[in-house]
């Protein structure tokens, strides 16, 4: 089957689901053009682009419109079955779209309430997560005006102190399950199938804080994100609470 000839795919800086979808067509090997928007006026522009969803990633491809990293994978791996994102076997398929399922509807919203919970505090790393991104305005500019978005987007995010201490309270035990994936062979294939990158890109947006990354590098599950996920922009330095991140510091580090 020919390869589709334009595609585009809208993005937002530091965003993980984001970076599935570019992963994605990085591995298929199909060019793409990356149109950058910002956070929370994403939504607006989406809509005026008549896409299916206001959200990131969206993809227009040979005059489709997608919206959304599952979606995504499958019509790619349509278009571009080499290499695939889903295993052919049909058990394997079902495991592996389960644990991207999982990926996209558990822990990803976790992940981002805890990052704008720390942006909320120090906007600094903000110009990090842009790196590489073209806004349409200056970065400088665009992070020194960046308060109200910033503050609308932990809105819209939910990323309040209970909610996100909460949030670190869980990810212990998320983290064991990527564990297991990995060691049932759900997780780790090579090239990284859907659920590598759906899982892979949340965790390696949280190993952009220095908060959380002592407790994901060392285990298998932030081994694999490093694998899926070789390059993501963005640092923010220590800025949570200490008392909140005792439930991580708690837990059994498991080493590769």
């Amino acid at each position: 089957m020919a390869q589709p000839t334009e595609a585009t795919l809208y993005v937002i800086p530091g965003s993980h689901p984001a970076m599935v979808g570019r992963r994605m067509l990085e591995l298929k090997g199909i060019p793409y053009k990356r149109i950058d928007l910002m956070p929370v006026i994403s939504r607006g522009a989406l809509r005026a682009l008549r896409f299916p969803s206001n959200t990131v990633p969206s993809l227009k491809i040979d005059g489709r419109k997608l919206t959304g990293s599952r979606e995504i994978g499958r019509e790619l791996d349509r278009i571009q079955p080499e290499p695939p994102l889903y295993p052919p076997d049909p058990d394997q398929r079902v495991a592996v779209e389960d644990a991207e399922r999982w990926g996209d509807e558990v822990l990803q919203a976790p992940v981002r309430r805890i990052l704008w919970n720390a942006l909320k505090r120090d906007r600094a790393p903000l110009r990090s997560y842009a790196e590489g991104a073209r806004l349409g305005v200056p970065i400088g500019l665009a992070i020194r005006t960046a308060a109200p978005i910033v503050a609308a987007a932990a809105r819209m995010n939910n990323a309040d102190d209970e909610m996100v201490r909460a949030d670190l309270a869980a990810l212990p035990g998320q983290l064991q399950r990527v564990d297991d994936w990995i060691a049932e062979g759900v997780l780790g294939a090579d090239p990284p199938n859907a659920a590598d990158l759906q899982i892979g890109a949340s965790l390696r947006l949280a190993m952009t804080l220095d908060d959380l990354r002592p407790a994901l590098e060392d285990r298998p599950a932030g081994q694999l994100a490093l694998r899926a996920i070789p390059d993501f922009p963005g640092h923010a330095p220590p800025v949570l609470p200490t008392a909140w991140l005792e439930p991580l510091r708690a837990a059994p580090t498991v080493s590769v």
